[in-house]
């Protein structure tokens, strides 16, 4: 039994005729009458009434041309598929990341990429993590890359980075001159926090809850740039990655000081839909990602 046998039949069903359908295969319909005769033998089953104008299946030609139709689905994805695997690139990987990845730690994977794919364009979007998540379901990302990622049957999960924690202060904040700092001394103290229901923000929430820290929240930001301007003009402290204030550090706008009572880590992860398929440049753009510097 030929997939092209099952889309003839498949066409007999939806266009209710010998005629149409052996145009449109450029056949007989005398042609068209043996592939259907052949197929009610093999099945042993009548799968078309010829006796009612226009003809229509049967109940088992109904329960065949559903099967028939999957079939030829899955087919037609399965060609698809195997196209897209022999491509040595994509043309173009759709990435959507939470600023401070997408801004600073991801810029230096691309050039990397670049070096080994210079035709692949990687589009790089900047978004909330909620919508990083849609992006990835529904297919319109390719890869995404998030803060604290959260398990999901429906997608690949694969650690990205290790991010050190560090307090972040203007250095005109009475905490500035610390070398080193306890967390202790956070208590009470003016603080610029990421959105509740943040990932980055139930993570930080979880440090302070761990060493019994109060803060006064004083401004609340959806991604990182924001909040480092904030603290740029002193409104109040913070906790962020320190990866993502090298520069103002090296500028002289921001001041950042370890903490003493132990490392603190925001872990990252890269996610990708389980049955997402990519081709080669696709699959070592993931492989570059999961690589440790």
């Amino acid at each position: 039994m030929h997939i092209d046998t099952l889309k003839i039949f498949c066409d007999l069903v939806e266009l209710e005729s010998f005629s149409k359908t052996a145009e449109k295969h450029l056949l007989s319909q005398s042609a068209i009458s043996q592939q259907l005769a052949q197929l009610e033998l093999t099945h042993k089953v009548q799968l078309l009434d010829r006796k009612k104008r226009p003809m229509v299946p049967t109940a088992a030609g109904r329960l065949f041309y559903d099967a028939c139709k999957d079939i030829i689905g899955r087919y037609e994805q399965l060609k698809s598929e195997l196209n897209t695997l022999q491509k040595p690139s994509a043309g173009r990987i759709n990435v959507a990341a939470i600023y401070s990845i997408g801004m600073h730690t991801l810029p230096d994977y691309v050039k990397k990429f670049m070096v080994k794919y210079p035709d692949v364009n990687v589009h790089i979007e900047y978004l909330s993590s909620v919508r990083i998540y849609e992006l990835v379901l529904s297919g319109e990302a390719d890869v995404g890359l998030v803060a604290v990622p959260r398990r999901d049957k429906r997608l690949e999960v694969y650690d990205f980075a290790d991010e050190p924690l560090v307090l972040v202060c203007s250095p005109n904040h009475l905490l500035a001159g610390e070398s080193q700092i306890d967390i202790h001394k956070m208590q009470f103290e003016r603080f610029i926090a990421f959105e509740k229901d943040t990932p980055t923000r139930r993570w930080i929430d979880n440090i302070l809850q761990r060493y019994n820290i109060v803060v006064r929240p004083v401004m609340e930001f959806d991604n990182v740039e924001t909040i480092k301007r904030a603290i740029e003009i002193n409104a109040g402290i913070s906790i962020l990655p320190e990866a993502v204030v090298l520069q103002e550090v090296a500028g002289g706008t921001i001041k950042t000081i370890p903490f003493l009572n132990e490392r603190f880590f925001r872990p990252t992860g890269i996610i990708v839909r389980k049955d997402k398929i990519l081709g080669q440049a696709g699959r070592y753009f993931i492989e570059l990602l999961r690589k440790k510097r």
